[in-house]
């Protein structure tokens, strides 16, 4: 009698064991299949939306693949659990790379527009400044970047000293149009103020941030 409460109770035990594994089991795979969709989800869309969410985004990614590694460390055999949370992993990383291109991209984009009254693309092609216009286009750049000079960092100016060439680009093929020689010599005169307002607040910024990269 004694030997078959023994056997019963094993049985129990056996019972009750194989239960905790089904659920703990069950659980890993809940977790790791919200955690798969989630980043399926978000590669499915484009980089220009997600680049302006990108912190809630990257919260909740961080936050369900803890859950999914918290729960598959709970169990004796994680190997395909592991395989599945890598793959996704990459997954992710690959679209992140995307992403913060294109938050670059769009930062970079909203520093150049700020200096025109005109949308600037990303080709620096200027179609839009032509020999009507191109005076008071480089009347405005001068006048934006003289304003706001003493908050523009190194990188800013080295980004305002690419756009300033493509639009000495543009005045090239606009002087074949038939640029006058008014626009033409008041252009000279921006382009001296520009040289000389660039050299010296560059230097400037330039120092300012070496001296906080010291302390």
């Amino acid at each position: 009698m004694k030997n078959s409460n023994k056997f019963l109770a094993l049985i129990a035990l056996a019972a009750v064991v194989t239960s905790c594994k089904d659920e703990k089991q069950e659980a890993a795979n809940k977790k790791v299949e919200e955690f798969k969709v989630y980043v399926d989800s978000v590669s499915e869309v484009a980089t220009e939306k997600t680049a302006e969410n990108w912190e809630a985004i990257e919260a909740r990614y961080d936050r369900t693949k803890q859950e999914a590694q918290d729960a598959i460390d709970k169990l004796e055999n994680k190997m395909n659990m592991d395989s599945i949370i890598n793959k996704t992993d990459s997954k992710y990383e690959e679209y992140k790379a995307k992403v913060v291109a294109k938050k670059e991209a769009l930062s970079e984009n909203t520093f150049r527009n700020s200096l025109f009254t005109q949308k600037v693309n990303n080709d620096l092609n200027f179609e839009w400044v032509n020999k009507d216009n191109i005076a008071d286009v480089y009347s405005n750049f001068v006048d934006t970047v003289d304003k706001n000079k003493k908050s523009y960092s190194r990188e800013n100016w080295d980004e305002i000293k690419i756009v300033y060439e493509a639009l000495d680009t543009r005045k090239n093929t606009v002087e074949k149009e038939g640029l006058s020689s008014k626009n033409n010599l008041k252009i000279a005169g921006l382009k001296v103020k520009f040289s000389t307002m660039y050299t010296i607040n560059r230097a400037s910024a330039k120092s300012s941030e070496n001296q906080e990269a010291k302390k």
